[in-house]
């Protein structure tokens, strides 16, 4: 996730270049056509262009919408994991005594059992962004994450891309579950499942009484819970019939726009030289350069054809790169650090040893 107030200019134009110099392209054939060539007839009126444009506009803002409400409904789901991690340590801290034990513990042996229950729980967090940040096959259509990749590559690296799960979640494992774990698949559920097998044996053994059972069970529920609605975020994307005809449209306009501009450009050059023949003496000493400017005002449409294009075409990519909250770009919920702060909350509550230092940031993103 990026921190600063505002993306820098030189950032935004390099994520864009390749189109602008598309847009550039696409501006300069017909005007080349209609000025050099001579093709008057090729123009298209502004009248349905401009109720086109409109059209595209109000699609443009509906993805949009739609995709910065994936974007914050994550951001409220990591905000509801980050909570109920706390509630859970808390539970763990207080609720495993020795009060109903029939063979009671020393003070060293409840808390490993509790360095135990909060290492599991760190492994569920690691297996969960870990599968958040998975590839899909809707997420960024070639041209766009050809220019995320390149962004990633000069500004910053995702954990989840360099490491590998298997590394990163054993420390926090017993070697059983290690094993019993990824021989499954959907490893964050698992970890849940052997997380509550150990609860129950705890509840048998006496160190947790049953009323506390139930809460602390009942706080494996949120976990599942939490963890499906992300799940259902990352594995239903954006309706695709949404986003392929947004894009058709959006394309269809900036293939439009420039047949559209440079007949008011024209007209415009054209009122300028009839300025210029009825006021002479206003322009003595730049006649030739205000005539020369009127009679080839047509290529003035280029830059605007190209600007307004990369407007539209730059809010479609906006909706699209924001409509996946987890893949890991920088306008991406920060999950990774977000794991590492629970992670370093939740093993200071039970007075852990040896815990990790925070994430850090690299170039104002935050992953």
């Amino acid at each position: 996730m990026y921190t600063r107030r505002i993306f820098p200019v030189k950032g935004v134009i390099k994520w864009t270049r390749r189109d602008i110099f598309k847009f550039l392209l696409l501006a300069f054939i017909p005007v080349f056509l209609y000025e050099v060539m001579r093709w008057k007839w090729l123009h298209v009126p502004w009248l349905p262009l401009g109720v086109l444009g409109t059209a595209v506009a109000f699609i443009v803002g509906f993805k949009n919408n739609a995709s910065y409400d994936r974007l914050w409904e994550a951001r409220k789901i990591w905000g509801g994991i980050v909570n109920a991690s706390r509630s859970w340590t808390i539970m763990v801290k207080d609720f495993i005594t020795n009060k109903h034990a029939e063979k009671r513990l020393s003070a060293e042996e409840l808390q490993e059992i509790k360095r135990e229950l909060v290492h599991r729980h760190v492994a569920w967090l690691t297996a969960l962004r870990y599968q958040l940040r998975a590839d899909k096959p809707w997420e960024m259509h070639l041209k766009m994450r050809r220019s995320a990749m390149e962004f990633r590559a000069s500004q910053y690296t995702v954990h989840e891309d360099v490491y590998p799960i298997e590394d990163v979640i054993k420390p926090y494992l017993s070697d059983a579950d290690h094993k019993e774990i990824f021989a499954k698949g959907n490893k964050a559920s698992q970890i849940l499942g052997v997380q509550s097998r150990r609860l129950k044996e705890l509840e048998a053994a006496g160190y947790i009484e049953d009323f506390r059972h139930m809460e602390m069970s009942n706080m494996l529920v949120e976990f599942y819970t939490l963890q499906g609605k992300s799940e259902r975020i990352k594995n239903f994307p954006y309706p695709r019939q949404f986003a392929t005809l947004n894009y058709m449209f959006v394309w269809v306009f900036i293939l439009l726009l420039p047949f559209g501009m440079m007949e008011g450009f024209d007209s415009l050059g054209g009122r300028i030289i009839a300025y210029l023949t009825e006021n002479p003496a206003y322009w003595e000493g730049m006649q030739k350069l205000q005539l020369f400017i009127g009679k080839h005002f047509v290529w003035f449409s280029i830059p605007f054809s190209a600007l307004l294009a990369w407007v539209f075409h730059t809010m479609e990519a906006i909706g699209e790169n924001t409509e996946n909250p987890f893949e890991g770009g920088p306008n991406d919920v920060p999950i990774t650090d977000l794991s590492r702060g629970i992670e370093i909350d939740i093993r200071q509550l039970i007075d852990d040893t040896d815990i990790p230092e925070p994430y850090t940031w690299v170039n104002d993103i935050v992953m």
